[in-house]
């Protein structure tokens, strides 16, 4: 299933898409998020005919497809060939960073960059929602604690993130930096997520070509990995790491994001984001 969240910020419904045609799920769902993403609950709506459900109309925005979630994990430099470009030598184990829930939006809402933002990057990930609780799992298991995957846009304020001192938090976490969606689509359809084309375009100009087969850990073995730290709970994310082609590793002059500029993203099986960059006065 390719479930959905769609409406106004803060007032999304769930719902999910029957070919091109988005239908509403209201009448079985309250939204798509933790309570709902085990996998005796995905399979109870894997029996509902779309056809029987209503058809929505018009264009209504696109939310981020998981609604009242928990944590938003995120892991760096997972790429070989994007760590290279950065400098970075290849990790032992994942980074963990984290990203402030507060910004995650819609996949197609506005990129804003903040007062002062002049190194604002974009990167292409994959995302792994958990619909399990997953805590000492192995790799061998791992992927039976996840509902779905998604598309994030790992948006990253680089001077935040490297010269402010500390965490590189503080360049991950400003407001809009995480378009989330539009899809969660359900493991069952996503037999290999390390089987997975992906590319971002500004401006229309293609800038990251990468696959999920070139991650450095996969996503079993970072579920392992993190779920011998803390408690995976179902609705948290994690977005598992970009391929080369950043603003950053261009050489010989780095390129970032400018107001008005348009990023597109795409995920193989998983749909495709635009946004427009925007910057507070």
């Amino acid at each position: 299933m390719k479930l959905v969240r769609y409406g106004a910020k803060g007032a999304e419904k769930p719902g999910l898409m029957d070919g091109d045609t988005l239908r509403d799920l209201s009448a079985h769902v309250d939204d798509i998020n933790g309570d709902m993403l085990g996998d005796a609950k995905l399979a109870e709506l894997t029996k509902i005919d779309p056809a029987t459900l209503p058809a929505v109309e018009g264009s209504p925005r696109i939310g981020a497809c998981v609604g009242n979630f928990g944590k938003f994990l995120c892991i760096g430099l997972n790429y070989s060939d994007h760590a290279a470009e950065t400098g970075a030598a290849i990790p032992e184990h994942p980074i963990l960073f984290f990203k402030a829930n507060s910004a995650i939006v819609g996949p197609n809402d506005d990129v804003v960059m903040p007062r002062g933002s002049t190194h604002t990057d974009w990167e292409v990930e994959l995302g792994v929602v958990i619909g399990k609780e997953a805590k000492y799992v192995s790799k061998d298991n791992a992927l039976d604690h996840v509902a779905g995957y998604c598309i994030v846009n790992d948006v990253s304020e680089r001077h935040f993130q490297t010269q402010l001192t500390g965490q590189w938090t503080k360049g991950k976490s400003c407001d809009t930096f995480g378009p989330t969606g539009p899809y969660l689509v359900t493991r069952d359809e996503v037999p290999d997520p390390q089987n997975l084309a992906m590319s971002l375009d500004v401006n229309g100009k293609r800038m990251q070509t990468g696959n999920t087969a070139t991650m450095i850990f996969s996503v079993a073995e970072i579920i392992e990995h993190l779920s011998q730290l803390f408690t995976l709970h179902p609705g948290d994310i994690i977005t598992t790491g970009t391929p080369p082609g950043v603003g950053m590793g261009i050489k010989p002059t780095p390129v970032y994001l400018s107001k008005g500029d348009v990023m597109t993203l795409e995920i193989e099986g998983l749909g495709q984001q635009t946004q427009k960059v925007d910057q507070d006065g």
